[in-house]
């Protein structure tokens, strides 16, 4: 038998009814059992999932995201001498730098807010004298965002791809598909970043603040400051390339026009240099420096976690 722990809580002059993510079986013998670390780790994520998706923010991300892809579909129709919405695959440029400014920040926002407001108002700790650990919490946190990110990301390229195909244009489901995998990523990526910014605040607005600052210092390093930097410190190919390795949005634009059989020459002579010295292997190198995106903030925000008061 599972029995969900609830109790009230009066935080700030309010009162509401909390249902803990601690669920505790009861055997036959009638005693207690611990629940196990995968069992917690869900319960705390499909809590996250409940709340995030009643949040507005959800709803307008999800439909700003549908709708500037349209946009773009009607922009990349006009340059091209055509009418109304035009083809998935042409417009999938314009989707990627979508992506960059839309993604990250979403995702950023969402990590940021979460842990550090759960303290601000006093539920952290309430939610930490349940028998669960602070990497339970914390994986539990990162996993239900995670759905909800994927959840709007699919919303928002599966709309957009259904109002192409019902307009007669073409869409391809293997370049969707990859499009949407390469968002995912980088949206828990940005999610472990926004989550280890998140633990190291005691304040929601002090943390959305660090993180839509960083959102802006990637974003101005994804291509003006790699720009300038190359012109100014006369930086050698590989170095540039090495250099742009360091940010996920580039890696995210570099790997999706590799997906969508585009030539990084686009990208000038970092994207050159990638293809000449790696050829097809650079894949691995993008999914590895993704990859490293995701795990290294998480790590750190559990270091930071597990010595940080809840209080």
């Amino acid at each position: 038998m599972h029995n969900v722990v609830q109790s009230d809580l009066k935080s700030g002059g309010l009162v509401g009814r909390v249902e803990t993510v601690a669920v505790v079986a009861v055997s036959h013998h009638g005693r207690l059992r611990v629940p196990s670390f995968a069992s917690n780790v869900f319960r705390i994520a499909a809590r996250e999932l409940r709340e995030s998706a009643r949040s507005r923010w959800f709803l307008l991300y999800t439909a700003a995201f549908v709708a500037l892809g349209l946009g773009v579909s009607y922009v990349s129709a006009a340059s091209s001498g055509g009418s109304g919405l035009s083809g998935f695959g042409r417009t999938t440029a314009g989707l990627i730098n979508l992506v960059i400014l839309v993604v990250p920040l979403m995702a950023l926002s969402a990590g940021a807010g979460s842990i550090a407001s759960d303290r601000e108002r006093g539920m952290l700790a309430y939610m930490l004298a349940q028998p669960i650990t602070r990497l339970e919490l914390l994986l539990g946190k990162f996993t239900g965002l995670a759905a909800v990110l994927l959840t709007s990301i699919c919303l928002g390229f599966g709309v957009c791809a259904a109002i192409l195909a019902w307009k007669g244009s073409r869409t391809d489901p293997v370049a969707l598909a990859s499009l949407v995998g390469l968002t995912f990523l980088l949206a828990m990526s940005m999610l472990g970043t926004g989550l280890m910014i998140s633990v190291a605040t005691r304040k929601s607005s002090v943390a959305m603040g660090v993180a839509i600052f960083s959102w802006l210092t990637l974003v101005f390093v994804s291509d003006l400051g790699l720009m300038a930097g190359a012109v100014a410190l006369r930086m050698r190919i590989e170095n540039l390339f090495a250099l742009s390795l360091v940010n996920p949005m580039q890696v995210f634009k570099m790997w999706a026009l590799v997906s969508s059989d585009t030539s990084l020459d686009v990208l000038g002579p970092a994207g050159l240099y990638a293809t000449d010295t790696w050829g097809a292997g650079v894949t691995w190198i993008f999914a590895c420096v993704m990859v490293l995106w995701i795990i290294l903030p998480l790590t750190v925000a559990a270091s930071i976690f597990s010595r940080r008061s809840p209080i």
